[in-house]
């Protein structure tokens, strides 16, 4: 095989490297609707510590009284790390108040573009795609 061909080879390789991984990541578009926005205030049920986004289970009280567990998703936990957060940023029994964008599937709890504010101000999971502390 000549010089040529092998880098030919090389560059098609780290080409095809790059673009699975980006196109395996799902577009903000394609699972939430950017005309649903919602905010809310609630309790922390738990959080999920997972790839590849992190979820913070925030439970509502309605007005009739019943609940509603809303599912709220972070960034990769890797990228939250590095951000500053760890698995306890966030605690069961916390107070929360959320703003982001309803999924499309109205029968989806799911909330995405998320920033969870706590109760001493602190924001998390803004809206800058990296969810970061801020």
């Amino acid at each position: 095989m000549s010089v040529k061909a092998r880098l030919f080879s090389l560059a098609a390789a780290a080409v095809l490297a790059t673009a699975v991984p980006a196109a395996a990541h799902h577009a903000v578009a394609a699972e939430f609707d950017t005309h649903k926005p919602i905010t809310f205030s609630g309790t922390v049920k738990e959080l999920q510590w997972t790839n590849p986004h992190i979820y913070t289970l925030v439970e509502v009280k309605n007005p009739d009284g019943t609940m509603t567990v809303y599912r709220v998703e972070g960034g990769p936990p890797n990228a939250l790390f590095r951000q500053g957060w760890r698995k306890d940023s966030l605690k069961a029994g916390d107070m929360v108040s959320v703003t982001g964008l309803r999924a499309k599937n109205e029968n989806s709890m799911n909330v995405g573009q998320a920033t969870i504010t706590t109760a001493d101000g602190r924001r998390m999971f803004a809206q800058t795609g990296g969810g970061g502390q801020q």
